[in-house]
Protein backbone atom coordinates (compact mmCIF):
# COMPACT_ATOMS: atom_id res chain seq x y z
CA UNK A 1 0.00 0.00 0.00
CA UNK A 2 3.06 2.14 0.69
CA UNK A 3 4.92 1.31 -2.27
CA UNK A 4 4.19 4.73 -3.62
CA UNK A 5 6.26 6.01 -0.99
CA UNK A 6 9.27 4.30 -1.86
CA UNK A 7 9.20 3.40 -5.74
CA UNK A 8 7.17 6.62 -6.39
CA UNK A 9 10.97 8.63 -7.22
CA UNK A 10 10.80 7.84 -11.36
CA UNK A 11 14.08 9.68 -12.08
CA UNK A 12 16.56 7.59 -14.06
CA UNK A 13 18.95 7.42 -10.43
CA UNK A 14 16.35 7.30 -7.70
CA UNK A 15 16.84 7.82 -4.52
CA UNK A 16 15.72 5.34 -2.22
CA UNK A 17 14.01 6.70 1.02
CA UNK A 18 15.95 5.93 3.91
CA UNK A 19 18.68 7.37 1.85
CA UNK A 20 16.67 10.60 1.34
CA UNK A 21 15.92 10.70 5.19
CA UNK A 22 19.12 9.98 5.99
CA UNK A 23 20.75 12.78 4.18
CA UNK A 24 17.96 15.20 4.73
CA UNK A 25 18.37 14.89 8.63
CA UNK A 26 22.28 14.91 8.66
CA UNK A 27 21.87 18.21 6.77
CA UNK A 28 19.05 19.96 9.94
CA UNK A 29 21.43 18.74 12.34
CA UNK A 30 24.80 20.05 11.17
CA UNK A 31 22.91 23.32 10.41
CA UNK A 32 22.07 23.06 14.30
CA UNK A 33 25.07 22.65 15.10
CA UNK A 34 26.38 25.69 13.33
CA UNK A 35 23.72 27.45 14.67
CA UNK A 36 24.79 26.91 17.94
CA UNK A 37 28.24 27.64 17.00
CA UNK A 38 26.67 31.30 15.68
CA UNK A 39 24.31 31.78 18.67
CA UNK A 40 27.23 30.97 21.29
CA UNK A 41 30.06 33.03 19.54
CA UNK A 42 28.60 36.11 18.06
CA UNK A 43 29.10 39.33 19.26
CA UNK A 44 28.23 43.03 18.03
CA UNK A 45 24.99 44.80 16.54
CA UNK A 46 24.20 42.43 13.62
CA UNK A 47 22.44 39.53 16.00
CA UNK A 48 19.29 38.35 14.18
CA UNK A 49 17.30 35.36 15.05
CA UNK A 50 15.64 35.01 11.68
CA UNK A 51 19.43 35.15 10.23
CA UNK A 52 19.94 31.81 12.78
CA UNK A 53 16.69 30.40 11.94
CA UNK A 54 18.09 30.12 8.52
CA UNK A 55 21.33 28.59 9.24
CA UNK A 56 19.49 25.47 10.08
CA UNK A 57 17.23 25.52 6.64
CA UNK A 58 19.87 26.22 4.64
CA UNK A 59 21.69 22.92 4.44
CA UNK A 60 18.66 21.40 4.32
CA UNK A 61 17.08 23.25 1.18
CA UNK A 62 20.53 22.62 -0.43
CA UNK A 63 20.84 19.00 0.76
CA UNK A 64 17.09 19.24 -1.57
CA UNK A 65 18.58 20.77 -4.66
CA UNK A 66 21.54 18.09 -4.76
CA UNK A 67 18.92 15.35 -4.34
CA UNK A 68 16.62 16.88 -7.28
CA UNK A 69 19.47 17.56 -9.49
CA UNK A 70 20.70 13.93 -9.10
CA UNK A 71 23.35 13.92 -11.92
CA UNK A 72 21.07 15.11 -14.45
CA UNK A 73 22.01 17.95 -16.79
CA UNK A 74 18.42 18.83 -17.86
CA UNK A 75 17.01 19.13 -14.39
CA UNK A 76 20.14 21.34 -13.42
CA UNK A 77 19.66 23.70 -16.16
CA UNK A 78 15.63 23.66 -15.58
CA UNK A 79 16.78 24.44 -11.71
CA UNK A 80 18.98 26.98 -12.95
CA UNK A 81 16.41 29.03 -15.07
CA UNK A 82 14.39 29.12 -11.86
CA UNK A 83 16.37 30.73 -9.73
CA UNK A 84 16.99 32.84 -13.03
CA UNK A 85 13.70 34.12 -12.15
CA UNK A 86 13.39 33.85 -8.16
CA UNK A 87 15.76 36.74 -7.23
CA UNK A 88 17.11 36.52 -3.75
CA UNK A 89 19.02 40.12 -2.18
CA UNK A 90 20.02 40.10 1.72
CA UNK A 91 22.60 42.75 2.50
CA UNK A 92 24.86 40.74 5.39
CA UNK A 93 26.31 43.24 7.58
CA UNK A 94 29.07 40.99 9.02
CA UNK A 95 31.30 39.36 6.75
CA UNK A 96 31.61 35.96 9.17
CA UNK A 97 27.87 35.83 8.76
CA UNK A 98 29.04 34.95 4.91
CA UNK A 99 31.26 32.75 5.86
CA UNK A 100 28.98 30.41 7.82
CA UNK A 101 25.91 31.09 4.78
CA UNK A 102 29.00 29.57 2.15
CA UNK A 103 29.72 26.72 4.81
CA UNK A 104 25.93 25.05 5.17
CA UNK A 105 26.03 25.70 1.43
CA UNK A 106 28.88 23.37 1.09
CA UNK A 107 27.84 20.98 3.73
CA UNK A 108 24.17 20.90 2.25
CA UNK A 109 25.71 19.72 -0.53
CA UNK A 110 28.15 16.90 0.80
CA UNK A 111 24.40 15.74 2.54
CA UNK A 112 22.76 16.24 -0.83
CA UNK A 113 25.31 14.05 -2.77
CA UNK A 114 25.50 10.97 0.22
CA UNK A 115 28.72 12.26 0.95
CA UNK A 116 28.41 11.82 4.44
CA UNK A 117 31.31 11.77 5.66
CA UNK A 118 32.40 15.00 4.56
CA UNK A 119 29.69 16.77 5.79
CA UNK A 120 30.33 15.30 9.47
CA UNK A 121 34.26 16.43 9.03
CA UNK A 122 33.26 19.30 7.70
CA UNK A 123 30.52 20.49 10.38
CA UNK A 124 33.26 19.75 13.29
CA UNK A 125 36.50 21.34 11.36
CA UNK A 126 33.96 24.52 10.49
CA UNK A 127 33.03 24.63 14.01
CA UNK A 128 35.91 24.00 15.61
CA UNK A 129 38.13 26.82 13.35
CA UNK A 130 35.35 29.54 14.65
CA UNK A 131 34.97 28.63 18.10
CA UNK A 132 38.68 29.07 18.07
CA UNK A 133 38.47 32.23 16.44
CA UNK A 134 35.72 33.46 19.10
CA UNK A 135 38.15 32.23 21.72
CA UNK A 136 41.30 33.34 21.10
CA UNK A 137 39.92 36.89 19.49
CA UNK A 138 41.94 36.37 16.84
CA UNK A 139 42.68 39.20 14.16
CA UNK A 140 41.70 41.49 16.72
CA UNK A 141 44.72 44.96 16.75
CA UNK A 142 42.61 46.77 19.26
CA UNK A 143 44.62 47.71 22.89
CA UNK A 144 41.89 48.71 24.62
CA UNK A 145 38.29 47.43 25.81
CA UNK A 146 36.20 50.50 26.36
CA UNK A 147 36.02 53.69 25.24
CA UNK A 148 34.71 56.44 27.70
CA UNK A 149 33.26 60.07 26.93
CA UNK A 150 33.13 62.63 29.33
CA UNK A 151 32.43 66.40 30.33
CA UNK A 152 34.92 67.56 32.70
CA UNK A 153 33.88 70.48 34.58
CA UNK A 154 37.03 71.01 36.66
CA UNK A 155 40.17 72.34 36.48
CA UNK A 156 42.08 70.11 33.40
CA UNK A 157 45.63 70.45 35.96
CA UNK A 158 43.26 67.91 38.48
CA UNK A 159 42.48 65.78 34.96
CA UNK A 160 45.65 63.30 36.28
CA UNK A 161 43.92 62.22 39.39
CA UNK A 162 40.83 61.38 37.54
CA UNK A 163 43.38 59.08 35.63
CA UNK A 164 44.63 57.77 38.81
CA UNK A 165 41.31 56.54 39.84
CA UNK A 166 40.44 55.26 36.35
CA UNK A 167 43.53 52.95 37.34
CA UNK A 168 41.53 51.37 39.58
CA UNK A 169 39.75 49.32 37.28
CA UNK A 170 41.97 49.57 34.40
CA UNK A 171 45.16 47.99 32.96
CA UNK A 172 46.31 50.93 30.80
CA UNK A 173 44.56 54.14 29.76
CA UNK A 174 45.07 56.30 26.95
CA UNK A 175 43.34 59.91 26.54
CA UNK A 176 42.55 59.97 23.04
CA UNK A 177 41.23 63.29 22.70
CA UNK A 178 40.52 66.40 24.34
CA UNK A 179 38.24 69.69 23.34
CA UNK A 180 36.56 72.57 24.75
CA UNK A 181 32.93 72.23 25.36
CA UNK A 182 30.57 75.02 24.59
CA UNK A 183 31.08 76.52 28.54
CA UNK A 184 34.50 77.47 28.71
CA UNK A 185 34.71 76.14 32.02
CA UNK A 186 33.77 72.53 30.42
CA UNK A 187 36.38 69.98 28.43
CA UNK A 188 35.08 67.15 26.57
CA UNK A 189 37.61 63.95 27.04
CA UNK A 190 37.67 60.91 25.18
CA UNK A 191 39.51 57.81 27.02
CA UNK A 192 40.40 54.57 25.74
CA UNK A 193 41.03 51.64 28.64
CA UNK A 194 42.22 48.17 28.83
CA UNK A 195 40.00 47.02 31.56
CA UNK A 196 41.56 44.70 34.58
CA UNK A 197 38.21 42.95 34.45
CA UNK A 198 35.55 43.58 31.07
CA UNK A 199 32.95 41.88 33.07
CA UNK A 200 32.66 44.96 35.60
CA UNK A 201 31.65 48.05 33.54
CA UNK A 202 28.98 48.78 35.28
CA UNK A 203 30.69 49.27 38.48
CA UNK A 204 32.99 51.42 36.91
CA UNK A 205 30.56 53.64 35.21
CA UNK A 206 28.56 54.19 38.00
CA UNK A 207 31.89 55.27 39.95
CA UNK A 208 32.77 57.78 37.24
CA UNK A 209 29.63 59.29 37.28
CA UNK A 210 29.35 59.74 41.02
CA UNK A 211 32.76 61.49 40.43
CA UNK A 212 32.96 65.28 40.84
CA UNK A 213 33.54 67.34 38.43
CA UNK A 214 32.17 64.67 35.65
CA UNK A 215 29.09 64.80 33.97
CA UNK A 216 27.77 63.91 30.56
CA UNK A 217 29.26 60.24 30.66
CA UNK A 218 28.96 57.36 27.57
CA UNK A 219 30.80 54.45 26.38
CA UNK A 220 31.24 52.16 24.10
CA UNK A 221 32.75 48.72 24.19
CA UNK A 222 35.70 47.97 21.88
CA UNK A 223 34.07 45.01 19.99
CA UNK A 224 30.95 47.17 19.04
CA UNK A 225 33.00 50.16 17.45
CA UNK A 226 33.61 48.03 14.51
CA UNK A 227 29.98 47.63 13.99
CA UNK A 228 28.84 51.50 13.51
Amino acid sequence: MHDWIYFGDTAPLPTDLPTLLMGLLLAFLCGQVLAWVYMYTHTGLSYSRTFVSSLIIIPITVALVMMVLDNNLVTAFSLLAVFAIVRFRNILRDTLDTVYILSLIVIGMSAGTQKFTTAIMGTFIVSGALTYIWYTNFGSRQRYDLILNIDWSQPLSKVKEFEKFLKRHSINIKLASQSSGGDLDTAHLSYRLRLRDPDRVDELLSEVKAYEGVSQVSSLKAEDESEI
